[in-house]
């Protein structure tokens, strides 16, 4: 994929289904993937599906078909893993094998690229702009200072403050890079609690513990893991007097760079040191040489000031049966206080220029979290 995304890698979905699935009788999850291949028996694409039956149980049910990823925003996009030049073939061929098998009475696409989903999904597809995904991310330069050249008038002076409102009070930090699978452990506890502690933070812009159940932190744990025992996880920390002030949890993508979730001491936010720690790992990626240092997803102004470049992903909702499908997926809507997807009269062929990112359910732009 471009750019490469850590929740289309095997070990998350390995570490998402047995940590996510529900088996309960509200809702039970079947696992339905599907891979595609091409004439000459190759693999070209995977779908990490699953079907979720509502109630679980019983001869009246709803069967909802969606990707690995239904949870609290864990995980930050979802959808069809392949190759960008193949991403519309693909897409076509699983539609028209799920039309044909009908696994279920509606499927919900997600991470579908912005521009093609038309072509790919067919008249049947009716689009969910609150599924609309963007992912934004730098192309490094050789070197920090040629980077700051590129930045706007404002950045550079919030850069200059953080820095010098340290040095003024006299700051002294060091950046720690932890990545062996023996220090990660202790990494992710104080990471948990910095982002903890920003979410119980009052009087201030409401930020969710995303990881706040054993179950999400099992799940990141295991996932950490898992890419440190490789020599790919980056916990990023800022680190002051011995005592580590801010978080960010980075994955290596071969030459690319993803930062995920962040967590700061509130007692040292009036030095903005989450944008120290961000602008420290920037020029820690470029002396390690790497390519591209992806900010994650969300148009939020922490992301957009870099002026990074996006790309952009769509999702949406289609009907697999007859009456009853729709009207269970109008019903399944209603549950989640949406309005039910609606087909334009023509469909646009591309998302918007910034478009919000995907919240899961119970969320809303007011307490999506931010990085």
């Amino acid at each position: 994929m471009a750019p490469r995304l850590p929740f289309a890698s095997p070990e998350w979905a390995l570490n998402w289904w047995p940590a996510f699935r529900r088996a309960g009788f509200f809702a039970r999850d079947e696992l339905q993937c599907y891979a595609l291949r091409d004439s000459a028996d190759a693999l070209v694409a995977v779908a990490p599906m699953f079907v979720t039956y509502r109630p679980g149980y019983g001869p009246a049910r709803t069967r909802e078909l969606q990707f690995f990823g239904a949870d609290p925003y864990i995980t930050e996009w979802r959808g069809l893993i392949c190759r960008p030049d193949q991403a519309e073939a693909a897409l076509a061929a699983l539609a028209a094998r799920l039309k044909q098998d009908r696994p279920a009475d509606f499927v919900q696409w997600r991470g579908v690229p912005a521009g093609r989903f038309a072509r790919a999904l067919g008249e049947g597809f009716a689009p969910g702009p609150e599924m609309n995904l963007s992912v934004f991310y730098l192309e490094l330069p050789e070197s920090w200072e040629a980077l700051k050249r590129s930045l706007s008038r404002n950045i550079k002076e919030s850069l200059r403050k953080c820095y010098n409102s340290l040095t003024r009070d006299g700051h002294a930090f060091t950046l720690r890079v932890v990545e062996t699978p023996e220090a990660a452990p202790a990494a992710l506890d104080v990471f948990f609690a910095l982002h903890r502690g920003r979410a119980d933070a009052r009087e201030t812009i409401s930020h969710p513990d995303v990881f706040g159940s054993a179950n999400s932190q099992a799940f990141l744990r295991a996932f950490c893991d898992d890419l440190a025992r490789r020599g790919d996880l980056l916990i990023f920390q800022l680190v002051i007097a011995d005592k580590v002030v801010a978080s960010r949890i980075g994955f290596r993508l071969g030459d690319e760079l993803y930062m995920y979730f962040s967590g700061y001491d509130l007692e040292w936010s009036r030095y903005s040191v989450m944008t120290t720690l961000v602008a420290e790992a920037m020029q820690w990626a470029i002396a390690h040489k790497f390519r591209l240092f992806n900010l994650s997803t969300g148009s939020d102004v922490s992301k957009t000031r870099w002026r990074p470049a996006q790309v952009d992903y769509c999702g949406g909702y289609e009907v697999l049966g007859g009456a009853f499908s729709r009207l269970a997926l109008a019903a399944l809507m209603s549950l989640r206080g949406r309005q039910g997807p609606r087909k334009p009269a023509a469909p646009p062929d591309k998302a918007p220029a910034h478009a919000p990112a995907a919240r899961p359910e119970g969320f809303n732009e007011a307490n999506a979290p931010a990085k």
